[in-house]
């Protein structure tokens, strides 16, 4: 029986919350503006300020979540076993995968190096 593990990527993570600030910031600042607040830039620090907390706190939790694709089923965290049968569609969005079951249950796989790779890995073992 092979097994393949996902592991999230460290560099994924960090790029994923700057891109999360970036947005962060942004529509904070724009939220200032629209309420005719004259310090709009106080918005981008406290946009920074938040992902920043949320990325150091979140970080040991999710860098210790770890995928496992079998011959016959992908688990996960949280005891999530899905029978690579029931796997229905494999999405990639940014650095995670989604994978949808037929019966409609979403699961993601977070902060993947190459999720390009993990999407297909698991489409060629669900086929």
């Amino acid at each position: 029986m092979s097994t393949t593990e996902f592991r999230p990527d460290p560099q994924a993570y960090l790029r994923a919350h700057s891109w999360m600030a970036a947005f962060g910031m942004g529509a904070a600042m724009l939220l200032l503006w629209v309420m005719g607040n004259p310090h709009i830039w106080t918005g981008a620090i406290g946009g920074l300020a938040a992902v920043a907390v949320r990325g150091l706190y979140m970080r040991s939790e999710e860098m210790a979540v770890v995928w496992t694709l079998t011959d016959t089923h992908l688990t996960g965290p949280a005891e999530r076993n899905i029978a690579l049968d029931d796997i229905g569609k494999v999405n990639r969005m940014g650095t995670y995968v989604q994978v949808i079951t037929k019966t409609g249950d979403k699961h993601l796989i977070k902060y993947q190096a190459d999720p390009k790779a993990v999407a297909a890995a698991i489409g060629r073992a669900a086929a």
